[in-house]
């Protein structure tokens, strides 16, 4: 007998709310064992080990047979239609630098669609959640994303890829179209958060290229289930999406999709 999604949601945000806690006790402390993964801007602490092993235990114990894609060890494989996708620590070179935008992000999976979406802020004590068909939360609270209709006021949020170092493709060329036009432009350091940001209204927008599924899963639901939409504007640079509401997504998307490498991407697919 399957669990029901009202089950695995509890679980989801009781898992996180405990990540949350392993991730307080080490905050601003000097012990995080930061290590490089692909280069200098790519990193990983003890904590986000931590945290992810903490999560990997509660979910094989609980639901043995359901598969799991997490940052730091990849797919853990297994024949069945649920699928949770977690980035344990989202927002690292923030934890680390002891800035308190930092996150965990729990998105489950059922037959390669998204279900369960919870995000757990927790030095910010903030809860976002959402199931699949009934809207999304903070802390208990409906969100909805924002109902500004004009680009020059909207505050827009974004990030940029871990090789910017070494590939011109980096994203700045989005910022210099779009910053002028635009009230604001944020650079949070965690996807999750941004999107969330974005669900509630924060924000008023959000996009950023070469991101993972775990950094999205969670946040992209809640986005959708407060109302806004998730469009892709890349197919080459891994993951890349842009969030918001509809008004605001098609004042700013089309500066996104006149990237060179867009319309050939497009053009190859048709």
């Amino acid at each position: 007998m399957e669990p029901s999604v009202e089950q695995l949601y509890k679980d989801a945000v009781a898992w996180a709310k405990h990540a949350g806690e392993i991730q307080l006790a080490s905050f601003r402390k000097s012990d995080l064992h930061i290590e490089v993964k692909t280069n200098e801007h790519d990193i990983v602490t003890v904590v986000d080990k931590a945290c992810e092993k903490y999560l990997l235990s509660q979910i094989t114990e609980k639901y043995p047979s359901h598969a799991i894609l997490e940052e730091e060890t990849g797919m853990h494989e297994h024949k069945s239609p649920f699928l949770w996708v977690i980035d344990p620590l989202d927002g690292t070179t923030n934890y680390s630098q002891g800035l308190p935008i930092f996150c965990v992000s729990i998105g489950l999976q059922y037959q390669g669609k998204t279900i369960v979406g919870v995000v757990y802020a927790p030095y910010l004590n903030e809860l976002y959640t959402a199931i699949a068909g009934a809207g999304a939360q903070c802390n208990g609270i409906p969100i909805h994303v924002s109902e500004k209709k004009r680009l020059e006021q909207a505050v827009l949020c974004t990030g940029f890829p871990v090789d910017k170092d070494c590939n011109p493709d980096n994203n700045l060329d989005n910022v210099s179209r779009i910053l002028p036009r635009v009230r604001g432009l944020r650079r949070q350091g965690s996807a999750a958060y941004d999107l969330c940001c974005t669900a509630a209204g924060y924000l008023d927008g959000y996009w950023e290229m070469g991101i993972s599924p775990w950094d999205v899963c969670a946040g992209s639901l809640i986005v959708t289930e407060a109302g806004g939409e998730i469009r892709p504007f890349r197919h080459d640079r891994k993951i890349a999406i842009a969030a918001g509401s509809k008004a605001i997504l098609d004042l700013f998307f089309p500066f996104l999709a006149d990237h060179p490498s867009t319309t050939t991407a497009n053009n190859t697919s048709r």
